[in-house]
């Protein structure tokens, strides 16, 4: 092993607050609607004591990005936030220019509270848009109108925050090609810096499973697709994930780390955590359900499990090959610490297929590859692992 893979790599925290005010009929998330009060306090204390807990992968580590991720987290104060960001600093270093973002509604009540979360040290805020047609908001369970939207990101800019993501769903129930464009042209009026277009998918366990709408049809969608290609790149900003576009440099620092397949730390219910160290790459995380977490926060968690090498591979894969750009022969070599030629053979035949593409040492999907990329990573599934990977869940980021 040579020096450079000793060096410690690029450490992001997540922190999961997982309530909302209502639970909206595609979310598969782990959130919780409020059911009475929400228990603030007694929430941030459990995080505090799971930091505390797992201050041993903290120590001597540099956090470059920091999320709070849910739910709604814009439903805690500014304090609690506050709080938070403290806690982390007080077992780590903060980087000087650590990317802090905090998830947000467009509901005033949260919108009020962008200038405290700004003097807390959140400098990067992420909008749940979804839409700025009311019909589909309401269609989407959404308690937010078009309205709110706009004012919401009036309010973020006018707290003083230069890094903002909008999150904008496309293939919505009973949606037309003219109705999603309307929406993206909307939303490129305002001048985000970063874009996350998520096309709406029916999931297991969702109202939307058990009631399924009426959505558009395969030719729409690849219409809807094609026009937000086309805008998008009229509009300046990059393609550079599945599902993200932005701005030259205002890419999302946090889910690029996952992306590239580096450290990260998950406090919350249902957070997860990957640590490299000197001798393997280990995984665990935290209590789905809130009332659980908080029960067990102060204990170490029950399994530390050491990700195999036959998982490995597919699971750089699984998140690096998302990337516009792909990756190189030597990040997969540093982040896995497996040779290359290991899974050169399956390369090529991907390549064949016309699903890969190889410039040098740069490995990335093609057009065709990108478009179905859960066929090109059949071709890496660890032996014995048929179908969907059990890994996704646990390496899947935050969106925005």
């Amino acid at each position: 092993m040579n020096s450079a893979m000793l060096e410690p790599l690029p450490l992001s925290v997540y922190l999961h607050l997982p309530w909302c005010q209502s639970k909206c009929p595609y979310c598969d998330f782990n959130s919780h609607p409020l059911h009475g009060e929400l228990p603030q306090d007694a929430y941030v204390k459990a995080l505090a004591a799971d930091m505390d807990g797992n201050r041993r992968w903290l120590s001597n580590r540099t956090i470059h990005s920091v999320f709070f991720g849910g739910g709604t987290p814009s439903l805690f104060s500014a304090r609690s936030i506050g709080q938070l960001l403290e806690g982390l600093a007080a077992y780590s270093r903060l980087d000087d220019s650590a990317e802090i973002t905090l998830e947000a509604n467009p509901g005033s009540a949260e919108a009020a509270r962008f200038c405290d979360y700004r003097t807390a040290g959140v400098n990067r805020l992420s909008l749940g848009i979804q839409s700025f047609n009311d019909a589909s908001l309401k269609a989407l369970g959404r308690i937010h109108d078009a309205a709110q939207a706009c004012a919401a990101i009036d309010a973020a800019h006018a707290a003083g925050f230069k890094a903002i993501n909008l999150d904008l769903m496309h293939c919505l129930p009973g949606q037309r090609v003219p109705e999603a464009l309307r929406d993206l042209d909307t939303a490129l009026s305002l001048a985000p810096q970063h874009l996350s277009l998520y096309q709406l998918t029916i999931e297991p366990n969702t109202r939307f499973a058990a009631q399924p709408p009426r959505l558009p049809d395969e030719d729409t969608a690849w219409a809807i697709c094609a026009g937000i290609e086309e805008k998008t790149a009229a509009a300046g900003l990059q393609h550079y994930e599945v599902s993200a576009f932005a701005r030259a440099g205002s890419q999302c620092r946090h889910n690029l780390n996952y992306w590239q397949f580096g450290d990260y730390l998950g406090f919350g219910a249902g957070a997860h955590s990957k640590v490299t160290t000197a001798d393997a790459i280990r995984r665990w995380w935290r209590p789905r359900h809130p009332r659980n977490y908080m029960r067990t926060a102060e204990r170490a968690p029950d399994q530390v499990q050491r990700v195999s090498d036959n998982e490995l591979a597919f699971e750089f894969l699984l998140n690096a090959l998302r990337l516009k750009g792909g990756f190189s022969i030597d990040l997969f070599e540093e982040r896995t610490r497996l040779k290359w030629r290991g899974i050169a053979s399956a390369v090529d035949k991907a390549t064949m297929r016309g699903l890969l593409e190889v410039r040098g040492r740069q490995i990335l999907a093609t057009e065709h590859g990108w478009r179905f990329l859960d066929d090109l990573l059949q071709d890496f599934l660890p032996i014995g692992m048929g179908g969907r990977s059990a890994c996704y869940d646990v390496l899947a980021p935050p969106p925005g």
